[in-house]
């Protein structure tokens, strides 16, 4: 994995995973619950399931054990299978703020390396839209999304055969 650059108002980082483009984005999208760490929730209860649904303004979210929905952000391109942009909602105290205006971006592109490798590019863009605690968010976000590709890039490789 690599973390490319960080710039104040942008975190990119890409891992490079050994399935096709169109692959690496159904399991990137359609498969999000698959890879997505059970510990990276907003929600009170153990989380259970996370959602993204596969079209533009469809939601990003966690369904809780308790039965609970917590929104983590909204599709805002839907573009198979080179990329997918979503909002990114969740404030400096790990709470759904729903006004659009303070939400950062998040785009994921799949880029082909060869018939069976794709390279992951992630880029969260806009925290300065947060406005209160942008710094801290910021900061958060440039551990976790590294930890969340290593993750999406492990599961692809223990699950290339079976999707």
């Amino acid at each position: 994995m690599k973390q490319s650059r960080e710039q104040n108002d942008q975190v990119q980082i890409s891992v490079v995973v050994a399935i096709s483009q169109e692959r690496a984005f159904d399991f990137y999208t359609r498969r999000f619950d698959v890879w997505w760490p059970r510990d990276a929730h907003i929600g009170k209860a153990p989380m259970r399931t996370a959602v993204l649904e596969p079209r533009v303004g469809g939601r990003l979210y966690e369904r809780d054990a308790d039965g609970t929905e917590c929104d983590w952000g909204r599709l805002l391109t839907w573009e198979p299978p080179q990329r997918v942009k979503f909002s990114w909602h969740i404030d400096h105290v790990q709470q759904f703020d729903p006004d659009p205006d303070h939400a950062s971006d998040v785009e994921v592109r799949f880029i082909p390396e060869g018939p069976k490798q794709t390279r992951v590019e992630l880029t969260h863009s806009n925290f300065g839209r947060h406005g209160i605690g942008a710094g801290s968010i910021r900061e958060s976000i440039s551990k976790g999304w590294p930890k969340m590709l290593g993750e999406f890039a492990a599961k692809c490789a223990g699950s290339a055969d079976s999707f």
